[in-house]
């Protein structure tokens, strides 16, 4: 390689051990071993514009190894995307824009928050997805103004983790040939060498599921990395796997090879041998001489003309297409919230009992044509969930444009792909799953509500009401640990119009995911019920005297019996009032006053009702109150008697108010 493309790799390498060795915390190992790798692929593969970071058609690059964080800071300094010295300087500091993972919104560049290994894999297949989709509906002959690929760069850490597996298994299924998977392959852990826990045959294991298998066997030939991406690319049918050897730790004598360079600063003394090593022509910390920003940003340039090129056929498409200017506009704009709100016939039921998981197939059905970029399905449960789009298609590799995805038994990689979907842009994503299977999402939920990505999932069969099929299918714990996980809101409807709010409340979000908890079992409808829904708390029956003796506060399936217990309560002359409370973090965010309104403090004789965990509770009843609630994991048997075995009964909540009043 010429003398500034040695420079270059050698400056990812400097700046990445100076930022870590500066902020006595961090990772070295994948910087210096896979910054070769990572400067082939941003100089001369990868397309990219660093004036405007959200150019549409972009390819997109994926640090799956999150951990290696400062390696690609260090390529977005040198390649002119803002970020300056002093950010890298302030590496692992408060309020830095170099956070000691990528975070996605916090740093210009970051495609996506990685860190948990494998993540990153799993949304690199949702971004290739989605621009397998959108070309598939947008690109014309002679216009393809989508028309991308996605790389992802990760270690033996992200391809031990099963979601690896679950994703690229998919990936495969369903041909995604813009999708390249990078592979730094350096044989280390943090426990020590590979052998210890991973001896599989890594590219075998890609080829079975559907990849081209390609290696370079030396991570620092830059000519045999750029032949090896080129042959990626021009693979049209399958999506590529390329295996790069590297040194962990390349440069510095005393770590290179070692596990111990993998998480934790050189050492000053390091610091100076790697600069001695790698013949590095400036002692000073951070100091990059300026023939290499020159040549970076001549590099750069070439970012540039490409995105101008593309600018240019896509008015020409425009004007040429003008329906498809107009489709364009849809699927990149928010939803009409007030048009929604006031569209009569979103908000019409049949009054009859049905399941909240049919209402909400409904509620998708009736959205799929206002929301074209709708784009989503179910890991093999659709029929159960109700979340098909009819006449929507399926996708596949023999039909991109369909719409359902059917995603497998592959809980934890649906969501990841979710992400990566919602992050491409252009489209938003549902998923589908049972209530109970939420354990399998979280880790990805969390990451989405950390991001601010507006992904809607699905969670039917959502208490006890799952009936036969034991306590294994059984959610107890899991609305609790959703109600504690921050930025996401958590909707359980009680029927068709409560199931409509939440699904607008999901329609209409711009930075925050939605889980919509939905019943098994038939519910009643409740001429009560509005779309005060949206408040996330309201008074769905009131007392007949201004200030009610009880209160009774429940959610989903629980507040027809609330109601009717209302009833029973009455006719013992306790006059209370009802409250259901589909969403609590929704009501939390109310102002006080309407807080007040709804529980006042004057009455502190309270009562929750939820066929769940009760966890939580005491917020709102506080220590005068009681909770109706699971304390175990439920027992096989028909939905109606476990409600009664449980507790669940009219007769039990007239008798807990009594207590309560005692």
């Amino acid at each position: 390689m010429c003398n500034l493309d040695t420079m270059s790799v050698n400056a990812i390498r400097i700046l990445s051990a100076d930022a870590i060795q500066k902020a006595n915390s961090g990772h070295p190992g994948l910087p210096l071993g896979s910054a070769a790798l990572a400067y082939e692929l941003w100089a001369r593969h990868l397309k990219h514009n660093a004036r405007n970071p959200e150019w549409a058609d972009r390819d997109r690059f994926v640090l799956s190894g999150g951990h290696g964080s400062m390696m690609l800071y260090s390529l977005l300094h040198l390649f002119g995307y803002g970020l300056t010295l002093d950010d890298l300087k302030n590496f692992r500091q408060d309020g830095s824009r170099t956070p000691g993972h990528p975070e996605y919104g916090q740093t210009v560049g970051v495609e996506a928050t990685t860190g948990p290994l494998g993540a990153g894999m799993g949304m690199a297949v949702g971004m290739a997805m989605a621009e397998a989709h959108l070309a598939a509906v947008f690109n014309k002959p002679g216009y393809p103004i989508v028309d991308h690929y996605t790389f992802v760069l990760g270690g033996d850490g992200c391809l031990m983790e099963g979601i690896s597996s679950e994703a690229f298994s998919l990936a495969g299924t369903l041909g995604l040939a813009k999708l390249i998977v990078l592979y730094d392959s350096n044989r280390i852990t943090i426990e020590g060498s590979t052998d210890l826990a991973f001896t599989e045959d890594v590219a075998a294991r890609m080829a079975a599921f559907g990849f081209q298998t390609l290696t370079v066997e030396d991570g620092n030939d830059l000519a045999a990395i750029g032949r090896a991406i080129e042959q990626a690319k021009a693979d049209k049918t399958r999506p590529s796997f390329i295996t790069v050897k590297t040194a962990i730790g390349y440069g510095c004598p005393a770590k290179q090879g070692k596990a111990s360079a993998h998480g934790e600063p050189l050492g000053e003394e390091n610091v100076r041998a790697l600069r001695e090593t790698l013949g590095w022509p400036l002692a000073e910390p951070f100091a990059v001489p300026r023939e290499v920003y020159d040549h970076c940003a001549g590099l750069s340039r070439n970012g540039e003309d490409a995105e101008a090129a593309w600018q240019k056929m896509f008015a020409e498409y425009q004007e040429k297409f003008p329906d498809m200017k107009r489709l364009w506009g849809r699927y990149h704009a928010a939803a009409d919230e007030k048009g929604l709100l006031d569209d009569a016939s979103f908000w019409e039921y049949e009054d009859k009992p049905q399941a909240t998981r049919a209402l909400s197939g409904t509620m998708l059905n009736r959205l799929k044509d206002t929301l074209p970029q709708l784009f989503g399905g179910s890991a093999d449960l659709a029929p159960s969930n109700k979340s098909e789009m009819k006449g929507a298609g399926d996708f596949s590799r023999e039909n991109y444009a369909g719409r359902n995805i059917h995603f497998g038994v592959r809980e934890l990689a649906m969501a990841a792909i979710a992400n990566g979907i919602a992050l491409h842009g252009g489209l938003r994503p549902y998923v589908a799953t049972f209530f109970v299977f939420s354990d399998y999402v979280k880790p990805m939920l969390r990451l989405a509500a950390l991001m601010k990505l507006p992904v809607t999932y699905i969670f039917t069969h959502d208490s006890i009401g799952v009936g036969e099929d034991g306590p294994t299918h059984e959610p107890v714990e899991q609305l609790a640990a959703l109600r504690a996980t921050p930025g996401i809101h958590v909707f359980r409807p009680a029927d068709a119009t409560e199931t409509a709010a939440g699904w607008y409340l999901a329609a209409t979000s711009r930075e925050t995911p939605t889980a919509l908890i939905l019943s098994r079992q038939n519910l009643p409808q409740l001429a009560a019920s509005s779309r005060e829904a949206l408040r996330g708390g309201y008074i769905i029956a009131d007392s007949r005297e201004k200030t009610p003796q009880a209160i009774l506060i429940a959610s989903g399936s629980e507040v027809s019996l609330a109601l009717t217990a209302k009833d029973a309560l009455q006719s013992e002359g306790i006059d209370v009032r009802i409250v259901s409370m589909p969403s609590t973090d929704l009501f939390d965010r109310q102002d006080e006053t309407y807080r007040e309104s709804v529980l006042p403090k004057a009455v502190r004789a309270r009562v929750a009702i939820e066929a769940l965990s009760g966890f939580g509770w005491e917020k709102y009843v506080g220590l005068d109150g009681a909770v109706i609630a699971m304390t175990g994991f439920g027992a096989s048997a028909p939905g109606g008697a476990l409600f009664r075995k449980f507790g669940f009964t009219v007769e039990h909540v007239v008798e807990t108010v009594r207590k309560v009043l005692a």
